[in-house]
């Protein structure tokens, strides 16, 4: 008989006792709706309600997890149908690209992704012989026959996922026509809005020029101006929050802040807007922009996020040809003390103010962040977030965090994903890695198991819709 491709145990501690606790923490929490308050799926799946077209476009070529392993064993991106900014739009020979994806599925061994497929592949499509090139053919037919059938429409599948709300992440000059179609289209399901307006506030940004003028086109604000500036900002922001949005997104290179003088701010915009702004004054400016956007959050109520310390498009070559979110962004060293301290003295004390911050920098966690969020009120963590929302990455999150800032300062999980089928499996594994923690607080008497079981609900669901004033 074959073995599942899921072990029902997986992930759980194999300490008998301490599994046993596990076991029982999960059953009690594992049909929890789905709370995805940050992700990057396309709002345009839910509605147009399409198809998906084939399993190679839907779980290979628009996941970068995927792709940055196989480049990395010199699997050429031409080669896995991904399209070159340069060239006209061309048919993708999927069945090929699955076939050199299943040659190659042994090198996701021991990583998340190999977890979030195998999970896909047996849960959603009823697959239960592991992936590799003697059944590539079979897994292709599968998986394509069911995208064929109305039940693996985009809506169809948010229901089955158990998802209650899922948040999208667009640019502050997104026209936002997906989430005004899905708002009239008489569907029940709750699909919002994220604001992120980085394109238009850093000036190193390929699109800055021409979103700042978009954004000024779009609202009518004169943006070479510091107050007009803001005042659009403030627009679009309200324009976001009437198709859903209750949160903003920032992910610039550093978590720097400032809290310049009004007069000062004026001096540094005028210099950045007439292209004279040097190195470290373009970076004072997305400092001085984060503390503007905390300070709209505390009129306005918006939850805001930090996701900085990601060094994108590291390789030139692969974003000059093909364009970012290619697997080329690597983390880099992020300071949090200094850098939030502008910020934080500024509306840290605010009780409008709800500022959830991430890292790529691990070595951060025990010693600036969760000191950070055990003492401002404003600040919550976030959880382990992209090469860290791994089995091992989540649990050292809160083996790090959880003895300083404790729960219910952090906000569960989010899956930050592009690759919309994997969003149970990631969330299945959040849950599993939260249970087989508090399973080991409970065997060594730091919680009791009453206690335990609401803490599994709070990280699952109560704290994540709580954190993102989700109604």
């Amino acid at each position: 008989m074959r073995p599942p491709l899921n072990h029902p145990d997986r992930l759980f501690p194999p300490d008998p006792a301490v599994r046993d606790i596990a076991r029982a923490l999960y059953g009690s929490i594992r049909d929890l709706p789905i709370i995805s308050p940050h992700g990057h799926t396309d709002p345009q799946w839910f509605a147009g309600n399409e198809k998906f077209s084939d399993p190679a476009s839907l779980l290979v070529i628009p996941d970068h997890y995927v792709l940055r392993m196989l480049v990395s064993q010199g699997v050429p991106l031409d080669d896995l149908g991904v399209a070159r900014r340069d060239a006209d739009s061309a048919e993708v020979d999927g069945e090929a690209v699955w076939r050199l994806f299943a040659e190659n599925y042994h090198l996701f061994r021991g990583t998340p992704t190999r977890l979030w497929l195998d999970h896909t592949f047996e849960t959603l499509f009823g697959l239960d012989e592991p992936l590799g090139p003697a059944s590539a053919d079979m897994y292709f037919r599968r998986i394509g026959d069911c995208l064929g059938q109305d039940d693996f429409r985009p809506r169809a599948l948010y229901e089955r996922f158990g998802i209650e709300v899922l948040a999208t992440t667009e640019s502050a000059v997104d026209p936002l026509v997906h989430h005004k179609a899905i708002a009239e289209s008489g569907w029940h399901g709750k699909v919002v809005t994220t604001y992120r307006p980085d394109s238009t506030a850093d000036p190193d940004h390929p699109q800055f020029l021409g979103d700042l003028e978009t954004l000024g086109s779009l609202t009518g604000c004169d943006v070479t101006r510091w107050q007009g500036f803001l005042d659009a900002h403030r627009q679009r922001r309200a324009t976001f929050r009437d198709h859903g949005a209750t949160a903003t997104d920032h992910g610039f290179p550093s978590a720097d802040t400032a809290d310049l003088s009004p007069s000062d701010c004026i001096v540094l915009f005028d210099k950045i807007i007439a292209g004279g702004a040097d190195a470290s004054e373009r970076a004072l400016f997305r400092a001085q922009f984060l503390t503007e956007m905390a300070k709209m959050s505390v009129e306005d109520g918006m939850v805001m996020q930090i996701h900085p310390g990601s060094v994108r498009n590291h390789n030139a070559a692969v974003f000059e040809r093909y364009g970012s979110d290619k697997g080329f962004d690597i983390p880099a060293r992020t300071d949090y003390v200094a850098a939030l301290r502008p910020l934080l003295n500024a509306v840290g004390m605010e009780p409008g103010l709800s500022l959830i911050v991430f890292t790529l920098d691990e070595t951060t966690y025990g010693r600036e962040l969760a000191p950070l969020a055990g003492a401002y009120p404003a600040l919550k963590l976030g959880p382990a977030w992209w090469f860290f929302d791994s089995p091992d990455g989540i649990k050292r999150f809160r083996e790090q965090t959880t003895e300083t800032a404790g729960f219910y300062n952090t906000v569960g999980f989010n899956d930050d994903t592009r690759a919309f089928p994997s969003i149970p499996a990631r969330h299945d594994m959040a849950r599993r890695i939260d249970c087989a923690f508090l399973a080991e607080r409970v065997t060594d008497h730091r919680l009791r198991e009453d206690e335990a079981h609401e803490i599994a609900r709070a990280l699952t669901y109560d704290l994540p819709k709580a954190a993102y004033r989700f109604v």
